[in-house]
């Protein structure tokens, strides 16, 4: 948990997701605009039920991991993993409310997860992702990890290890 400094020097708390905060995590979803909940979910999706917001906000903070980057009580993004006990990879996704894109909040919310992930042995990150989701496939490059990608069909697999290039490292 810190407080981190972005490109734009603006301040954000980071910290892991906690079973308290299902009502700030439905709030931030209903201000999402229908492009990033389509960009995040590949389909309209209003609103989460209440079987999703418990699964998204209660994690083991091993095989399931979940940051958020508050301002307040106010969440403004929202990283996370999810794996699966006797493999080394898992499946990484993030979303960042819209009128704080470009600020470099995924980039250190993808940044805490690898780390989280090496910590509980997760060695490789996957994401699917939609084809015109390049803001999403930027903070991959962004963040310094070699990516591989596969196109398939209107979506992109993009494979990357947890540990950051060499070349990638700040």
């Amino acid at each position: 948990m810190s407080d981190v400094v972005l490109r734009d020097g603006g301040t954000v708390f980071i910290r892991p997701i906690r079973p308290g905060d299902a009502a700030s995590l439905a709030e931030f979803h209903r201000g999402l605009s229908e492009e990033s909940v389509y960009l995040r979910y590949f389909t309209p999706h209003p609103r989460l039920s209440d079987a999703e917001i418990s699964h998204l906000t209660v994690v083991d903070y091993r095989w399931r991991m979940a940051f958020v980057a508050v301002i307040g009580d106010t969440i403004i993004g929202v990283a996370r993993y999810e794996g699966k006990e006797g493999t080394t990879d898992a499946e990484v996704a993030f979303v960042v409310a819209d009128a704080d894109h470009d600020r470099g909040i995924g980039t250190v919310l993808l940044e805490r997860l690898a780390s989280a992930a090496q910590e509980a042995g997760i060695t490789e990150f996957y994401a699917t992702t939609l084809w015109e989701n390049l803001r999403m496939r930027a903070v991959f490059q962004d963040a310094g990890f070699v990516t591989t990608s596969v196109r398939q069909g209107g979506e992109v697999i993009v494979r990357f290890p947890t540990r950051r290039s060499p070349r990638g490292a700040r």
